[in-house]
């Protein structure tokens, strides 16, 4: 039975139990409720990149910060497409598209990407976008054009969220979501660890999630990969057995969502990746970045696959959003 009435004492207890424990009951879990063995193979595209106003602490793209990243306006419409085709040639089933942008406007750049959004769900793969905030109106347009889902990560705590970012609040991330979910779009938000939180932070945010009027369809576990110029340059990297309470306390809480294991695998060696599988993970992104930072790229996950056993999901799995084109309800269909 899916419970969106967790109490924090209850998640605490999830989460704070002895690791090997915690990894068999989430392990339970996800083969009570998902298919083991299947993982989904997603890729991320930065189709605008760096120039962001905000101040998120870990992030390359912001404006403010002396990183390196090369500046460019929206991509062609014919590029995304092409790296969209490329993806799914190379097994992957969602393609998401990621904008620097602090929100969303009512402009030619939104019209664009509601063409790409077009453009790339005729190819029959789950359209992902993480555009910024979004407002009911544009929540809608996105639906219409073919978005399947919209990421908007919540980071961190509540109360840790200041410490991380300024220029826009816990609420308005929320809002975003709720817009989200009222367009009929499927949700995608989790966070980032290794930000300088405490546990307490990591079980609130978890908490938070799973207390949403649904449970998101997708929860991302992103380990920080720090960057140089960013606040965060000098943060050490996240351990396994960090991602590994995060992941199996995601999956016990939230049954039935996709636990990604996101930003930070680069680092990861197939142990420890295996290990996060085990704990309930069921999605990765693939390809050479993910938006600006290192990523295992296709041939390397293909041999991972090859050498656990994993199988690739197909797109639309168990749900075919209205809207969605012909090859990708016959692949719906065929899962």
């Amino acid at each position: 039975m899916l419970r969106t009435d967790w109490t924090l004492d209850e998640v605490k207890a999830i989460y704070y139990q002895p690791v090997l424990e915690l990894v068999a009951q989430a392990s339970e879990v996800h083969r009570q409720h998902q298919t083991t063995g299947e993982v989904q193979v997603c890729t991320l595209l930065s189709v605008k990149t760096g120039g962001c106003p905000e101040d998120c602490a870990y992030c390359p793209q912001a404006a403010r910060y002396h990183t390196g990243v090369q500046a460019h306006k929206l991509l062609p419409d014919a590029e995304v497409l092409a790296a969209a085709q490329r993806a799914k040639e190379s097994g992957s089933t969602r393609f998401c598209m990621g904008a620097a942008w602090r929100e969303v406007r009512d402009n030619r750049d939104f019209d664009r990407v509601l063409n790409m959004v077009s453009q790339v769900n005729d190819l029959g793969l789950e359209v992902c976008a993480t555009l910024g905030m979004v407002n009911d109106y544009q929540a809608e347009k996105l639906k219409e054009a073919g978005l399947y889902a919209y990421n908007h990560n919540l980071d961190t705590s509540e109360e840790n969220y200041s410490n991380i970012i300024t220029t826009r609040t816990y609420d308005d991330r929320l809002n975003t979501l709720e817009n989200v979910r009222k367009a009929g779009l499927s949700v995608c938000s989790g966070g980032i660890i290794g930000l300088g939180e405490t546990d307490e932070d990591r079980v609130k945010m978890l908490h938070t999630l799973a207390t949403l009027p649904a449970h998101p369809e997708s929860v991302p576990v992103n380990a920080l990969v720090p960057v140089q110029g960013t606040p965060l340059a000098e943060q050490p990297r996240v351990s396994v057995w960090e991602m590994l309470r995060m992941i199996g306390t995601a999956r016990i809480l939230m049954p039935n969502t996709m636990v990604r294991l996101s930003a930070g695998r680069q680092e990861m060696p197939v142990t420890e990746q295996a290990l996060c599988f085990l704990a309930g993970a069921n999605s990765i992104f693939s390809g050479e970045k993910l938006l600006t930072t290192p990523n295992p790229d296709f041939d390397a996950d293909k041999e991972m696959f090859a050498l656990l056993g994993l199988k690739p999901r197909q797109s639309f799995k168990n749900h075919v959003p209205e809207g969605a084109t012909v090859l990708a309800k016959t692949a719906a269909v065929e899962a």
